[in-house]
């Protein structure tokens, strides 16, 4: 019998500095910069988290999923999974003295509320940085230790969320849905941030050289664009073929007026699923 998809993902990264991030953020699709050394946890679409160290600590084997927590029977089978993968990426890899980095989304509410509760709990002398207002906001709300870059430039473990991982654990950030290659289930489109002046000229280059369509991200609740809590603007770029998304990413990174994207490429090496069923599955990245 297939087992049901999931709802959410979370993904772990080991080693490697974390570069900035745009898009998708509750408060109004915020570019989240971390450029700092440390492991970064991931919430994919309701749910991805991932780490540096604490990666190794659990128990895993290969790309093989497989469950490593059970599921508690309230709200709905969404909000549930959101809650089960927060939840188990916060067990499995937060510890004591680490500075935290807290991203934005409806996923990551879950994980502060699970990282309040083992700080309680567990006496744990836990920093946290704020990627965007909402962030800030919830550690605030949660009675938990705020701090910014400048007393702490090096974070140890980082959480945020993304929408789509791919075969490769490559994300789109800004939904869990895993796919084969990104684009088969989240059709969004990623999200460029860009300075408000050049999002014009980004949006032709980008078209011009990748194809797809742009989209300037419009607001809901106000007239004209979403305004990120940087200043800038979203643009979500619907591609409309596979590519070598290493090379995407450094390309339009180079296109004068972005300031990041929503990529994250060869940064995860283990994703937390939250399953309909309410287990929540692991899988690792392949190495060759």
């Amino acid at each position: 019998m297939q087992r049901p998809g999931p709802f959410s993902t979370l993904y772990g990264r080991v080693l490697a500095p974390l570069p900035g991030r745009a898009g998708g953020a509750a408060s109004g699709g915020g570019g989240n910069g971390w450029g700092v050394p440390g492991s970064h946890v991931q919430l994919l679409g309701p749910a991805q988290f991932g780490t540096r160290g604490g990666a190794g600590n659990t128990n895993t084997s290969g790309r093989d999923a497989h469950s490593v927590c059970p599921a508690p029977s309230t709200m709905s089978k969404a909000e549930e999974a959101k809650k089960l993968a927060g939840r188990a990426a916060v067990e499995n890899h937060v510890r004591n003295n680490q500075v935290l980095g807290i991203g934005s989304g409806s996923t990551i509410v879950h994980a502060v509320q699970r990282i309040a509760e083992r700080v309680k709990q567990e006496n744990l002398n836990l920093v946290c940085i704020p990627t965007s207002f909402q962030a800030r906001q919830l550690i605030l709300q949660y009675g938990l230790t705020l701090s910014d870059l400048d007393r702490h430039p090096e974070i140890d473990l980082a959480i945020d969320g993304a929408d789509e991982v791919d075969a490769d654990l490559n994300l789109i950030k800004g939904g869990g849905k895993d796919s084969k290659n990104l684009g088969d289930q989240w059709h969004k489109g990623i999200p460029i941030e860009v300075i408000p002046m050049a999002y014009v000229p980004v949006s032709r280059a980008v078209t011009r050289k990748f194809g797809g369509t742009i989209e300037l991200r419009m607001a809901i609740n106000k007239a004209g664009p979403v305004v990120t809590d940087n200043g800038n603007f979203i643009l979500d770029w619907k591609f409309d073929r596979v590519h070598k998304w290493s090379e995407v990413n450094t390309a339009i990174k180079m296109i004068p007026g972005v300031v990041d994207t929503g990529l994250f490429i060869n940064m995860a090496e283990r994703v937390y699923f939250g399953m309909q069923d309410g287990s929540v599955n692991m899988r690792e990245k392949p190495f060759c």
